[in-house]
């Protein structure tokens, strides 16, 4: 999807229906199939060695999204990150979010025009000051190490208009394995070209604000539905119960979130 377009629950709704491999195969490009991202089998899964052309693995791992939705409202996005983790939201990119240093953001031009997803790993109050906390995608020498706070339960940014969640399906206690086919491994579209190194730029580069064309399609829907749980798994904790503070990134867990990547 990269910044041209698309929604995170677009991606969920992928996944749950081809599974995904990891970035050890399919690394993170930002683009998209209008500038140098087109849908192959390589891009699928590739494996690379300096000064020879990349090719498709045998086999590889894969992985899958189980139910998925949208979520939005300060209180059902609090919910959500309580009881299940971090979730995907879309935002505004004022001019001001671009040069941030750190501290509890607030834009004050009412820009709600969503043209990025970020990901809100949690929440808290400063100085009276409620916010969430939010894992960015431009790299850890921005804001407070690659991550941004933002004023909480004024839709800030647009923050609490469009996020949406998904639970993993289960493939580490039984491992599930693709196994690549004679046409994947001929697709026409495969890259087969062996790149000198460091490899050059894409054509038509650009950067992020230079394209006006990026930002989320009008709507998802989706034929036979979000899988949504029928039955939540958890009791729902009163509002008032949740605690003042939750950050994704001190829970007791295997945790990617500290990763602040690319």
């Amino acid at each position: 999807m990269g910044c041209h377009g698309g929604l995170p629950i677009l991606a969920y709704d992928w996944i749950h229906n081809n599974y995904i491999t990891d970035e050890t195969c399919s690394i993170y490009l930002a683009r998209g199939h209008d500038n140098g991202g087109e849908c192959s089998a390589m891009k699928m899964c590739r494996n690379c060695s300096p000064g020879e052309a990349c090719v498709v693995p045998d086999q590889y791992l894969e992985y899958g999204v189980d139910e998925y939705d949208g979520v939005y409202g300060e209180e059902a996005m609090m919910q959500e990150l309580y009881q299940r983790g971090p979730i995907a939201c879309g935002v505004a990119v004022p001019d001001s979010l671009e040069s941030y240093k750190g501290g509890i953001y607030e834009d004050t031009t009412g820009d709600l025009n969503i043209v990025h997803d970020i990901s809100v790993v949690g929440w808290g109050v400063e100085d009276g000051t409620p916010f969430w906390t939010v894992r960015n995608s431009w790299g850890s020498h921005w804001g407070e190490d690659g991550f941004f706070r933002v004023v909480r339960g004024i839709n800030n940014l647009a923050i609490e208009t469009n996020c949406s969640w998904a639970t993993p399906l289960d493939t580490w206690t039984e491992p599930r394995w693709h196994n690549t086919t004679d046409a994947e491994k001929n697709d026409p579209r495969n890259d087969q070209t062996a790149y000198p190194f460091p490899q050059p730029t894409y054509k038509n580069e650009e950067t992020f604000m230079e394209n006006k064309n990026y930002g989320r399609v009008a709507q998802a829907y989706f034929e036979k539905g979000e899988r949504r749980p029928e039955v939540h798994s958890w009791e729902m904790v009163a509002n008032e119960d949740l605690p003042a503070v939750v950050d994704w990134r001190d829970m007791n867990v295997k945790n990617y979130v500290l990763e602040q990547e690319p």
